[in-house]
């Protein structure tokens, strides 16, 4: 689901700083908000008119967006709370003492490094001076693939034209294969290339005079860096323009081309890949690569061809040196995050040192940092009670699999041979990655960036042509966060989403279901929604849908892409259903399969209202308060091109306004805002 993980690439690279509110410091426990707060009410409003607004009015008004963010909501402020804790934990470890593990020596010395910004604005440039050297030193095109590859693995990211690393093959999901991926630009989407509205224009022209501003801070001159400015935004326009726009990338099968070597050298043949697959160090013989976009790599060789040396080299300068300006002195952490963080996404202020510091050290040692959490807040009963709550859910949807009345029998048995291979990961895994082969050093803070980077990097490398570890998670357990994989048929709960005010064990089971067991419906109805029922029980990419049950699902979908492209994001910007379609029927499904596990779940309990809400309206707000937010209206439109999730608004009315059973809980009348004639109603599962 990632509910609430906002695709911005380059935000992640934004500044370390020392500014912040000031109010914040370490703690010593995690805060307590219960899942449904009556604080948050906004009891104006009349819930069936606007149920977002009844549930957060009194949230957002209380919480207002903090400086060093774009947006702000329940899980973001969790995930503050939560990096205060961590906060706590590893400026201990940093303290030293002599009954330290071997691992906790590393989290401890990782965090002082970095929370080190005198001996970081010492350093200045010469961290970065080496890898500037190479590329200076470059005499022929001819090196360009040895020479990227290492850049590639120092910079962790695929903004030097192309991302290489593994993935599971598409059409065998036990095995892991070569991926080579489009890349190279450093603006969120394509459109922001190849459109040409007053706002996208206005941020090219913002972001070209930031890259001169950059070249200047790497030594160049005013006219020099206008130039290479110019240079650069040319050569991301034509990557961009041969590159798939993030709501096509949802497609697996425009994502999936199966390459063999001299096939995939046909593409690009003045690039040498065996060049490039040797300074991986990957194996020279690999023979079997998925390269995502063809026409990209097509569009990469006839660039390379026309470019000239010194075009090149101030191309791999760019992108160097925006990949590590957060981790280097102020100046470039300045110019950074002012286009990126201010400019782009509204950001008036630069993150704290120590936050910065934190999502560092769970980005790079994250399995590491979760014991340190799992152990303090995660006890057996909470993870039995998840995982209680998960299976009754799930007995929900193979209920509803076996009502529905647009799909057939075969069809019927393949999604519940499906649901019944879902695999259930709840908290943390079952084995921790290890970290021992990870250098890091007390007093080299960029040191133990690129460490951790090429560590990563390898880590994922060493993969190609091995079997499918299905134990391994994509999240640490300390996110506040959910997801579905297709591919690998899991469902994945950390640590960090299971506390309050998310799941809230001192808290009936109303809300706890509209709450977590929505999010719980929603990672399980990812796996059947419009990409991923794509992919079969074993993770397989194969049509196993009849060609009648396919079109009836297809047109349940485009009742809801009809309904949420009505909605208005920002300005004139109206969501586009092609990316979000896969969010919205989960949200809407997942709160369906809630709401059948919790009647089930109370069907031989006496309920009574609580503070004024009976149950079944404890169910809706619980469901409601999980997504109170707000946000600056540039990131919404950064959002609009890049988020596969509807805005928090229309992802709790836009599933309501389905539900005759929301209808009925708050007795609406029939000209109520969030009051569909029956005929009208959209209706999946």
């Amino acid at each position: 689901m990632e509910k609430n993980l906002l695709f911005l690439p380059v935000l992640l690279a934004t500044a370390l700083a020392v500014a912040g509110p000031k109010s914040e410091g370490p703690l010593q426990s995690l805060p307590y908000t219960p899942s449904l707060d009556l604080s948050a009410i906004d009891r104006s409003v009349n819930p069936c008119d606007d149920l977002y607004q009844y549930a957060c009015g009194g949230w957002i008004k209380n919480n207002p967006i903090p400086w060093d963010q774009a947006r702000w909501d329940v899980y973001s402020k969790a995930t503050n709370e939560n990096q205060r804790y961590l906060w706590g934990i590893l400026a201990e470890l940093a303290a030293g003492s002599t009954d330290r593990s071997a691992t906790q020596v590393k989290l401890g010395d990782y965090f002082a490094a970095c929370m080190d910004e005198a001996a970081v604005q010492a350093a200045g440039l010469k961290p970065l001076q080496p890898y500037l050297d190479r590329i200076d030193a470059m005499a022929s095109n001819r090196q360009l693939p040895a020479l990227l590859a290492d850049l590639q693995l120092v910079t962790g990211n695929e903004r030097l034209f192309f991302g290489f690393s593994s993935g599971q093959d598409y059409a065998d999901a036990t095995q892991q294969i070569a991926f080579a991926v489009a890349g190279g630009i450093s603006l969120p989407d394509r459109d922001y290339y190849v459109k040409n509205n007053a706002k996208i224009a206005k941020i090219r022209r913002q972001y070209q005079a930031h890259v001169a501003q950059m070249f200047e801070l790497l030594g160049d001159t005013r006219a020099a860096a206008k130039a290479n400015s110019a240079t650069v935004l040319a050569v991301e326009t034509a990557l961009a323009r041969s590159s798939l726009g993030t709501a096509d990338k949802r497609d697996p099968y425009k994502t999936f081309h199966k390459f063999n070597a001299h096939q995939l050298q046909a593409l690009t043949p003045g690039f040498n890949w065996a060049d490039y697959r040797a300074a991986l160090g990957v194996a020279a013989d690999l023979d079997v690569y998925n390269v995502t976009e063809p026409a990209f790599y097509k569009a990469f060789n006839a660039l390379l061809a026309r470019l000239s040396l010194a075009e090149l080299k101030t191309y791999l300068r760019w992108q160097l040196a925006s990949s590590q300006s957060a981790y280097l002195e102020p100046r470039f952490v300045q110019a950074n995050f002012d286009f990126f963080g201010k400019t782009l996404n509204g950001v008036p202020q630069l993150k704290s040192r120590w936050k910065r510091c934190v999502e560092l050290v769970d980005q790079q040692l994250g399995e590491a940092l979760g014991q340190e959490f799992v152990a303090r807040n995660f006890a057996p009963v909470l993870k039995q009670a998840a995982l209680t709550m998960t299976t009754e859910i799930e007995a929900a949807m193979a209920q509803s699999i076996r009502d529905l009345t647009w799909m057939s029998d075969s069809t019927k048995a393949k999604a519940i041979a499906k649901l019944n291979t879902i695999v259930n990961k709840i908290g943390y895994p079952d084995r921790w990655r290890d970290y021992s082969a990870m250098p890091v050093t007390r007093g080299d803070f960029l040191a133990n960036v690129t460490a951790g980077r090429v560590f990563e990097a390898k880590r994922k490398l060493a993969k190609i042509g091995q079997p499918l570890d299905r134990g391994e998670w994509g999240m640490t357990p300390q996110t506040v966060n959910a997801y579905y994989n297709p591919q690998m048929n899991d469902i994945n709960f950390p640590a960090g989403v299971l506390q309050p005010p998310l799941y809230d064990a001192k808290m009936d089971d109303a809300p706890n279901y509209g709450n977590t067991g929505g999010t719980i419906g929603h990672e399980l109805i990812h796996g059947f929604d419009d990409e991923g029922r794509q992919f079969d029980a074993h993770g397989n990419l194969r049509n196993w849908w009849t060609k009648k049950d396919g079109r009836e699902f297809e047109k349940r979908a485009a009742c809801v892409g009809n309904q949420y492209k009505t909605y208005t994001i920002v300005d004139e910007i109206k969501i586009n259903p092609k990316l979000t379609m896969g969010e919205d029927l989960a949200d809407f499904g997942g709160l369906v399969l809630a709401w059948e596990a919790w009647k089930a779940h109370v069907a031989d309990k006496q309920l009574a209202p609580i503070d004024g809400l009976t149950p079944q309206q404890r169910f809706f707000v619980g469901f409601a308060q999980w997504d109170c937010s707000d946000s600056r209206p540039e990131v919404l439109r950064v959002k609009a091109l890049t988020d596969p999730h509807s805005p928090s608004r229309y992802r709790i009315n836009g599933v309501v306004v389905n539900m005759p059973e929301f209808e009925n809980a708050f007795a609406c009348k029939p000209t109520a805002k969030l009051v569909k004639p029956e005929a009208q109603r959209c209706k999946m599962w």
